[in-house]
């Protein structure tokens, strides 16, 4: 099992959307779902590159990121070994509030 990159503008949206699939297309629960539980199935380990969209509401990255630390009960040590997350400077916020809220869903 190797490491997959996923480019979540090239292989997801340039647009995502809000928290669930009922709040509309490209949401983080479709993410979550269609993208990140597969990609840890079948790799070691997954790095995502954040560049590329049009930025990212927190409901979006609260569902998929907080969300997969739900689903597959994961500590942030865990997560961390899993799963790298890459940007520009540009898009260092997400990857703070990322790690917000996987260290929040963690410890509530």
């Amino acid at each position: 099992m190797a490491e997959k990159i996923i480019n979540i503008a090239a292989d997801f949206s340039r647009t995502p959307g809000g928290r669930y699939r009922t709040d509309g297309p490209a949401s983080g629960e479709e993410f979550r779902e269609a993208v990140l539980i597969p990609a840890l199935q079948e790799n070691q380990s997954i790095v995502i590159i954040l560049d590329g969209t049009r930025g990212y509401p927190s409901s979006f990255l609260e569902e998929a990121f907080g969300g997969l630390v739900r689903r597959l009960n994961l500590s942030p040590a865990e997560f961390a070994q899993k799963i790298k997350i890459k940007s520009s400077s540009a898009f260092n916020i997400y990857v703070q509030d990322i790690q917000a809220y996987v260290n929040q869903t963690a410890h509530a």
